[in-house]
């Protein structure tokens, strides 16, 4: 590509490739007869990145990928100012690199399936139960996954079904963990899930974890990153489930980041995406996507964009067939239809749906259904000379 630079160049052509950077590194050495072991992944990653030039290495960069050594060459004179990638949210280092010495038991399909089993499991307790109930459980899950991978000998096929099975389950831990309020510690999984999945060229998981981390940062007032990291998570190939709820976490960061118009294209192309979706396989983790979640998103967007003409009609439809046994959403849905009320400038609706709201979060361990609660409450103190009102926050005080 024409004034591409260098640290770019040697990204896509091992993409185009289907390696990992691991395996780059082993070609290179291979290329040149060296011993395989004298270059790593980290120096890769390093080169990608811009952060060294593999200056000596050129002519054995252009072996291995196949390409003449004039375009590397042209490529090293071009500034080092590289497209931003899901790369640029990630910590340097190697948290998955496999121990030098294996001790551990030679692992195969059977336990890939095990665990996988077990992380399912997770994602549908997850749909009953809140994040301050099931953090315990998924960090065990976690770390226990991490040391298998680490610790067990295994095929190159093997490891990177491992890697996926790691990506999906840091997806989930790190949802759990956001909800249970240690969000410092989400954000490491969710980096943990990233790396693992970007190292099994798993792209379609890649986007779910990005898109993830992104939703988190936009409801914890990073919105500007996390639309930055929900852009360069699509991916243009996923399947249509998986590029709609890419696109809806893009739209809501563009929300909490106050831009209107960006967000309802973001809505828009989310809808078509999803409409596309003719029985085409997803991975499991996206059961849950529908266009009843979808519609949900809209609402949650129409609301924080003060539009409650078109956020209280969709949100009362939806949560009128909402799965009941899912209370945890149910609320957080329900408080947004309680400040669509109070937009609207109904007071007593916006009362009964806050009441109902706190009804259902009793005994539910979730620090996002907490901070939703006072959101509502300061939105209530408005209308305190409302009786109905007036009631629900004598109640919370």
């Amino acid at each position: 590509m024409h004034g591409e630079n260098l640290a770019h160049m040697i990204r896509r052509l091992r993409i185009a490739k289907r390696w990992s950077q691991q395996r780059l590194a082993v070609e290179i050495c291979r290329a040149v007869g060296v011993p395989v072991d004298s270059l790593t992944r980290g120096d890769i990653y390093r080169y990608e990145k811009g952060k060294r030039t593999p200056r000596d290495w050129l002519p054995a960069l252009a072996i291995a990928l196949g390409v003449p050594l004039e375009e590397f060459e042209a490529a090293l004179a071009t500034p080092s100012v590289a497209p931003q990638t899901v790369d640029d949210f990630l910590p340097e280092g190697e948290p998955l690199a496999p121990l030098k010495t294996k001790q551990g038991k030679r692992v195969g399909m059977g336990d890939v399936e095990g665990l996988a089993g077990r992380i399912h499991g997770l994602r549908l307790a997850d749909d009953v139960l809140a994040g301050g109930d099931l953090i315990g459980p998924a960090l065990r899950e976690l770390r226990s996954a991490v040391k298998l991978y680490r610790e067990s000998t295994h095929t190159e096929e093997i490891g990177n079904a491992l890697l996926c099975q790691i990506g999906e389950l840091a997806q989930i831990a790190g949802f759990i963990a956001a909800d249970a309020g240690r969000r410092d510690e989400a954000q490491r999984i969710y980096q943990l899930g990233l790396s693992a999945a970007k190292q099994a060229n798993a792209e379609t998981l890649v986007g779910n974890l990005a898109g993830s981390l992104a939703y988190m940062w936009s409801n914890n007032g990073e919105a500007a990153k996390a639309v930055q990291l929900a852009t360069v998570g699509l991916t243009d190939g996923a399947p249509p489930k998986a590029r709609a709820l890419t696109l809806d976490r893009l739209a809501w960061a563009h929300t909490q980041a106050h831009e209107p118009q960006p967000a309802m294209r973001a809505l828009a192309q989310a809808r078509e995406a999803l409409d596309q979706n003719d029985g085409e396989e997803s991975p499991p983790y996206l059961y849950w996507v529908s266009h009843d979640e979808l519609t949900v998103m809209e609402s949650r967007v129409y609301t924080e964009l003060h539009k409650p003409l078109r956020a209280v009609p969709t949100l009362q439809r939806v949560l009128s067939r909402y799965d009941v046994t899912r209370t945890r959403e149910l609320a957080l849905y329900s408080s947004w239809l309680a400040i669509a009320y109070a937009d609207a400038n109904e007071p007593e609706e916006s009362a009964a749906t806050a009441a109902r709201v706190i009804a259902m979060s009793g005994d539910i361990a979730s620090e996002r259904i907490t901070e939703r609660i006072r959101t509502v409450v300061e939105r209530l103190q408005e209308f305190s000379s409302v009786r109905e009102v007036r009631e629900v926050l004598e109640a919370v005080t």
